[in-house]
């Protein structure tokens, strides 16, 4: 690889065109010191917009009706350009986020693997969901006619990146890399933050673009100096879904831009959870101490950024949550403050943390350590179930380390606190085998409220692969039925398409007779593989 085409230009990439957008500025801040990187970005124009879009439907036929091992290839292909940027790409993505060497590593790999995922759900074909049930030319009072159903791509997708991701839920981050897997083309409108890596990673996807031969308009990449073109882009009729991960303001806007379309679409946003860790009595009094120092790891872990971070604490009040808490705060105050991602962030997050501190039945019971300017240190409070229910406002996500910890009299008031949530990503369960059966009544609530329950850890940590499930009820994610993490993922962007009598070359090669594809598929109700 060529050493210019490893320079960062602040260019869009419109397609196979590298250009500079002309709308305006954007420069990145090393998260570190402050300082404003090189180069600036132009910001997308109204026409460059129209160009991507138009590119994208465009490229939508042909990308979709690409063969599977053609699409699954081009996975593959986006991870091996990744990986061939080397260290440039994870040292500019440490210095906009300031991030760590080996939590870069770790995303990029973990981007890489996404992709590599991806391409093995295409290759497997049972994502298309084929569904044949044949004429019954005899059946009697009516004759059936002969159905064929399989999964379509909905169209071009906008994916919006995000602040606290710059590889795994951005660029070429899972939402691109299912809607890919779907068939469909994806314009990606880059977050301000780490514009640098953004523009490093779409031209990875873009040589592979043209490595595998695809129409230009399959992938292209946008800045934006405002909200302009992120809100147009939405609004924009050739876009069929919407992939965003970040705040619920953020979210819900979006949504209402959706809605408001003549052709409302979804949107797919994962938002504010808040991620309720529930500790039981016999856990609490047998390893309440080391819960606590756990806890604390899974708090601060990458400043607390992260949308699954352990931010509310319920138990009932006694010794061992005394324990639990004075663990905990000792674990704290060994803390060192951690650079947190942007000056913005950081300011939501003092605001977050004087709001509790500064809450007339809100008690201070843990602190890290004192950072210097653009440092966050975490913070642990206290209240109690009656005043938690009496405020709604106690429910609200402080992005960073920060954690509520919630003293309930009894199990009735633990129950009505987890009662009263919102929805959530995740929900933690601490127990011993004492605590079976409060658990057993505490999990159909549990279940209703998270899209993933777990038990004896946090939900720091999410697993790429089959079974994982990253959304929840809102507000945590705009469509709870879903998920943006795992091979599910593809669901989102695709949409079921019967066909009735119709003439075998005008079907899809997957609906046809013979099964020229050799995939899974249900006849008449009844799963058939293929034939080794």
């Amino acid at each position: 690889m060529a050493v210019a085409e490893l320079a960062i230009e602040g260019a869009l990439l419109i397609g196979s065109d590298i250009r500079r957008g002309t709308a305006g500025e954007i420069r990145a801040t090393e998260a570190r010191t402050g300082t404003k990187l090189s180069p600036g970005f132009g910001g997308a124009t109204a026409a460059d917009l129209e160009q991507a879009c138009a590119l994208a439907e465009a490229a939508f036929d042909t990308f979709r009706n690409a063969p599977l091992e053609t699409r699954a290839r081009f996975l593959e292909t986006v991870a091996e350009e990744i990986l061939a940027i080397g260290d440039i790409l994870v040292e500019r993505a440490m210095a906009e986020t300031g991030l760590p060497r080996g939590r870069i590593e770790g995303e990029r790999g973990r981007t890489v693997g996404q992709l590599r995922l991806f391409a093995g759900v295409v290759r497997d074909g049972g994502f298309l969901d084929v569904r044949i049930d044949p004429a019954l030319p005899d059946r009697k009072p009516l004759p059936r006619p002969d159905l064929r159903l399989i999964n379509q791509p909905l169209g071009p997708v906008a994916v919006f990146g995000a602040s606290n991701f710059p590889l795994a839920f951005s660029v070429a981050g899972g939402d691109t890399a299912s809607a890919f897997a779907a068939g469909c083309p994806v314009i990606v409108k880059a977050h301000s933050a780490h514009p640098g890596t953004s523009e490093l990673v779409g031209r990875a996807v873009q040589r592979a673009v043209a490595a595998c031969g695809l129409p230009e308009g399959t992938f292209s990449l946008l800045f934006d100096s405002s909200r302009t073109i992120g809100q147009a882009l939405v609004a924009d009729h050739r876009i069929k879904a919407v992939g965003f991960t970040g705040s619920r303001g953020g979210g819900t806007s979006l949504m209402a831009i959706s809605a408001a379309r003549a052709e409302p679409i979804p949107v797919y946003a994962e938002m504010s959870s808040i991620n309720p860790v529930v500790l039981l009595p016999s856990a609490l009094a047998s390893r309440g101490a080391a819960i606590g120092k756990a806890f604390v790891g899974s708090l601060t872990l990458g400043a607390g950024q992260f949308c699954t971070n352990p931010g509310l604490v319920l138990a009932i009040d006694g010794p061992g949550l005394d324990s639990f808490i004075a663990a905990a705060s000792e674990a704290l105050a060994a803390c060192e403050a951690q650079t947190m991602l942007t000056p913005g962030i950081l300011s939501a997050y003092c605001a977050g943390v004087e709001a509790l501190a500064g809450h007339a039945a809100v008690k201070t019971v843990g602190k890290g350590k004192a950072g210097e300017a653009l440092t966050g240190g975490a913070q642990l409070f206290e209240t109690t179930a009656e005043a938690f229910l009496a405020d709604h406002a106690l429910q609200a996500e402080v992005f960073g380390a920060a954690s509520l910890v919630v003293r309930c009299p009894d199990e009735a008031a633990l129950h009505a606190v987890l009662a009263a949530l919102e929805g959530q990503l995740t929900g933690a369960i601490h127990l011993d085998d004492a605590d079976t059966e409060i658990a057993a009544r505490l999990m159909p609530l549990m279940e209703r409220k998270v899209g993933r329950v777990l038990m004896n850890g946090f939900g720091t940590g999410v697993e790429v692969c089959h079974a994982m499930v990253h959304g929840g009820p809102f507000p945590s994610t705009a469509d709870g039925r879903s998920t943006s993490v795992g091979s599910l993922a593809i669901a989102r962007f695709l949409r079921p398409v019967s066909y009735q009598d119709v003439p075998q070359k005008l079907l899809p090669e997957a609906l046809r007779d013979g099964n020229p594809l050799r995939l899974p598929r249900r006849i008449d109700g009844r799963l058939t593989l293929p034939e080794a």
